[in-house]
């Protein structure tokens, strides 16, 4: 009882402070990025898309990258059928093929990526990914293998290719996608939760490492997403889980998020949570009222 009462209390602290926040909002100053390199990874759909649009919109140069060629190209036909929101001339769109689960060939592809776009990259935008459905006991160790390397390692090794032109240039920003599970685990989710949570870590040490060479990391942790990505998630065998769960189906839209991951450059946010109170007040609870939060993920379970 009193760790309920506990967490009401740091959820009404938790809504002052937002609102507190909110009132102090600032104003984005877009035409800091006119003009700008962003590579953006898992562009052919879903928030890497939605990021891809509102790049460019701004004057951007997009640099498309997915392992889906096809969908990439009906990206970039559509980037080319907009126009830029400030009236900035628009930077011809680039696409290029790039699987960030092939760990020992993703540095080298992406510095190929990068020396053929021109040699310079102000922006990255980690987003490539896979989620994951089952139970830890019947889940293949192949299966943890390949979430990790998607979603952790894949980020690692874009980020350290990208690293070399940033610290030449003095300046950059890697944005890394990341995830409200990055922050607390929920059952059934074991690799992609622990995928995200490597994330979180990587980039937190990171954010320190090279804050001398004027290069700024964000995370952007997103709470459920209207996207594809549960129908392309793994399962126990590596199959995909082939439907769209009922949260995902109510989640944000990916402009939603692409919004906030613009805001995160422009403003040199280090971290954003974009997801509704309930998770947020979940994550504080998760950080002072442990024994709550165990008690409310196995009552999720249904055990």
């Amino acid at each position: 009882m009193f760790e309920i009462a506990t967490a009401l209390l740091i959820g009404f602290i938790i809504l002052l402070l937002l609102l507190f926040l909110h009132a102090r909002k600032q104003n984005p100053d877009y035409f800091f990025l006119v003009g700008k390199v962003v590579l953006i990874t898992g562009a052919s759909s879903g928030i890497g898309r939605a990021c891809s649009f509102k790049f460019y919109r701004h004057g951007c140069k997009v640099v498309l990258c997915s392992r889906n060629k096809a969908e990439l190209i009906k990206v970039k036909e559509s980037l080319e059928l907009q126009t830029t929101a400030l009236g900035v001339k628009a930077i011809t769109p680039e696409v290029h093929i790039l699987d960030v689960s092939d760990i020992s060939h993703v540095e080298k592809n992406v510095q190929n990526i990068i020396e053929a776009s021109g040699g310079k990259i102000d922006i990255v935008i980690n987003n490539a990914g896979v989620s994951y459905r089952g139970h830890v006991t019947s889940t293949q160790l192949e299966v943890f293998q390949k979430v990790m390397d998607v979603n952790f390692l894949g980020q690692v090794a874009v980020t350290k290719a990208v690293l070399p032109y940033m610290v030449k240039s003095n300046g950059g920003h890697i944005i890394g996608i990341g995830s409200v599970q990055g922050k607390i685990a929920v059952p059934h989710r074991a690799p992609y939760t622990a995928s995200k949570h490597a994330c979180q870590a990587f980039y937190d040490s990171l954010r320190s490492e090279v804050a001398h060479n004027n290069i700024h990391v964000s995370v952007v942790n997103p709470g459920y997403v209207k996207t594809n990505l549960s129908h392309s998630a793994l399962t126990d065998d590596g199959s995909s889980y082939g439907k769209l769960d009922e949260t995902t189906a109510k989640g944000l839209h990916p402009d939603v998020i692409a919004k906030f991951v613009v805001h995160s450059v422009i403003l040199k946010k280090k971290e954003i949570m974009v997801a509704p109170f309930h998770h947020k007040l979940v994550v504080w609870i998760r950080l002072i009222c442990p024994n709550l939060y165990f008690w409310l993920m196995k009552k999720r379970t249904n055990v």
